[in-house]
């Protein structure tokens, strides 16, 4: 076994080294026949798709003006948007009753599990991207350019879903007026698409496009009022609600409950009910990544970002904890309705008028949810772009504005002809798989940064290890202190393994948990050898020696908090149904295109392997020159 240490990460040996020519596949195939001939050509290949980067800050091309309080309230309102008012009065009727709540603080820890180590990120890559450049430099150019064309997608459809609910619930407001002069005007008959072209969503998206483009300060500024106003309506709700909540609501006796709503009590539907509201109340906490992606448009980003993500992640748990509250104590949970809470309670109490400060509400928590979805989209174009793995015309910064101005537009233009074309329903049914695949990156990547080697001066140290020396590094029995290029070959392979071990784990808990609880025999060995083997490879990963750099922030409770969130993304990415799995591999499969045929040849670290080898190559060609011209003038003499 054999591996080389370079850019600050532990490689394989198939890695070349930089500055040094290798042999053509022509020329290994001559000197060493077909075998000869594979290996260099598994060498190419690896060497492509595991290219990284260097994990520090450059010069930032962005303005940075974004302060603690810009970054908190974008993360307030990209999370905090129709989802409090939607989500609670649908997990409290169908799934957890009352202990709604105790779904939304679970849905929380894992939230928060995910966003500390953003936060980690964030300090130690302040730059444009998020999980993007996060896998850039820990994982390699392949895998990073997979998770930012699939967050791409993540972004457009979640903006493009915002934007049609906000164009639909005006439209509520207007008792039908703007879909039916559309429908009037220019229907569509297709079943695949939308009743009429939805005019409305494209003007409202490339408004908001237009805005980011011109200046990311005066967006938000917008941002932070549509969010002020968003908490101002919470505080409403909770405070008005508390007048008319009755702590009998909480303890409906089963007799009193309608048949198909669970056993009354505070949790009628038990802790499978709660379990699956809080898989629910998870999207809920989706959007506070957006944060991360401003690291290069932040001041002071090692210290800002990582206080924005908790801080936006815990205003919005008590958000959502004091609105399920209020709302499942003034009537009871199996009355809720669970598309529009809020104006039917109201309406149910005597209090029409409330219901219209609801909607205020609701506006703008829509443009809040907008503004953060679209946000972050340009900015991770911009960043693949710069990296060459996308066209390099939409990562140019305008040095007027200081922003990615063509990839602003162009984005916009993709997402709101999505939203202009398609229902409401077809966009709200492509579920979040990249982001929860994004989330289980970012942990995996502070993992291995956790305990990488930190980058020695000089040529990189090639590890040739035996057996046995492996298997004592599993847990670490000399007690080494300092990470050596073994234990992080070691650490890299265990957090692979772990992967695989959550996966088998999670899909039988998902597919035989009823099985398991009854005792069935093969289902039950498969889920204890399997968490065996999940805590196990934890425990070896604790084991090992850790990097001596010192964050700004720094995860708590390491290898353990990054791989529970992991555990966590691994069962609610296979509670997804089979569609979203295959319109990721369409779109994947696309994007695998574009890499292939442009962004490895274009790509920015490739053309600093082969600048690093072209120098090489002429300090060579310098040096035998000058050897030549001595031999011959020592001849002449």
């Amino acid at each position: 076994m054999s591996y080389q240490e370079g850019n600050n990460y532990s490689n394989g040996d198939f890695a070349p080294q930089r500055g040094v020519p290798e042999s053509t596949i022509r020329e290994a195939y001559d000197e060493g026949g077909i075998r000869a001939g594979a290996v260099r050509v598994a060498r190419i290949a690896y060497g492509i798709l595991s290219r990284r980067k260097a994990a520090e800050e450059g010069v930032a091309r962005l303005a940075r003006v974004l302060s603690a309080l810009d970054l908190t309230a974008l993360g307030v309102g990209s999370t905090l948007g129709v989802g409090v008012y939607v989500l609670a009065g649908d997990v409290a009727k169908n799934y957890a009753g009352p202990a709604v709540i105790l779904s939304f603080l679970l849905a929380a820890v894992a939230s928060v599990f995910a966003g500390l180590c953003y936060a980690e990120f964030g300090a130690r890559v302040p730059k444009a991207g998020s999980a993007y450049v996060y896998s850039y430099v820990c994982v390699g150019e392949f895998i990073a350019f997979i998770i930012g064309w699939n967050l791409i997608l993540e972004y457009i459809i979640g903006a493009a879903s915002v934007v049609k609910a906000l164009s639909e619930y005006l439209d509520s407001l207007l008792d039908k007026a703007i879909s039916t002069q559309l429908h009037e005007w220019m229907p569509m008959h297709s079943p695949h698409l939308a009743k009429y072209p939805d005019l409305f969503a494209f003007t409202v998206i490339m408004t908001f496009s237009v805005a980011l483009a011109f200046g990311v300060k005066e967006s938000t500024k917008f941002n932070n009022f549509c969010t002020g106003v968003n908490l101002c309506v919470v505080l409403f709700v909770i405070i008005s609600g508390s007048f008319k909540a009755d702590s009998r609501n909480w303890r409906i006796p089963a007799a009193d409950v309608p048949r198909g709503f669970g056993a009354g009590g505070f949790a009628p539907y038990g802790l499978a009910g709660i379990i699956k509201g809080a898989a629910v109340c998870f999207y809920g906490f989706i959007g506070f990544d957006c944060v991360a992606t401003a690291g290069e448009e932040a001041r002071r980003p090692q210290k800002t970002i990582p206080f924005a993500v908790v801080a936006s992640l815990l205003i919005v748990f008590l958000a959502y904890c004091g609105v399920s509250s209020v709302l499942t104590l003034m009537i009871p949970y199996y009355m809720q309705d669970e598309k529009a809470p809020f104006p039917y309670v109201y309406d149910h109490l005597g209090w029409p008028w409330a219901k219209y400060a609801v909607s205020v509400g609701a506006i703008c928590a829509l443009c809040s949810s907008l503004l953060g979805a679209v946000f972050p989209l340009p900015r991770i174009i911009y960043a693949m772009s710069s990296d060459g793995l996308l066209f390099k015309f939409m990562g140019r910064v305008s040095e007027k504005y200081q922003t990615p101005l063509i990839g602003t537009m162009v984005a916009g233009l993709f997402t709101g002809t999505l939203a202009m074309i398609f229902e409401l329903e077809q966009l709200i049914h492509m579920m979040s798989i990249g982001t929860l695949l994004a989330y289980s990156m970012v942990a995996s990547c502070v993992l291995l940064l956790r305990y990488e080697r930190s980058q020695q001066r000089g040529a990189p140290e090639r590890l040739r290890a035996s057996c046995g020396a492996v298997l004592r590094q599993l847990f670490n029995s000399a007690g080494e202190a300092v990470p050596t290029p073994l234990s992080a070959a070691v650490v890299a392979t265990l957090v692979t393994l772990y992967g695989v071990w959550c996966l088998i784990m999670m899909n039988c808990v998902n597919q035989h948990g009823q099985a398991i609880l009854e005792g069935e025999m093969v289902p039950l060995i498969t889920f204890i050898i399997s968490t065996s083997l999940v805590i196990t490879t934890l425990y070896a990963i604790s084991r090992q020696p850790v990097s001596e750099k010192k964050l700004a922030f720094s995860v708590p409770l390491v290898p353990w908090l990054p791989g529970l969130s992991i555990l966590i993304n691994v069962y609610l990415m296979l509670n997804l149904d089979y569609m979203t799995w295959l319109r990721f591999a369409v779109w994947i499969a696309a994007g695998l295109i574009i890499y292939v045929t442009y962004g490895a040849w274009h790509s920015s670290e490739r053309r600093k392997n082969l600048d690093a080898v072209q120098l090489a190559e002429l300090h060579n060609d310098s040096q035998t020159a000058l050897l030549q011209s001595g031999l011959s003038q020592h001849a002449l003499g």
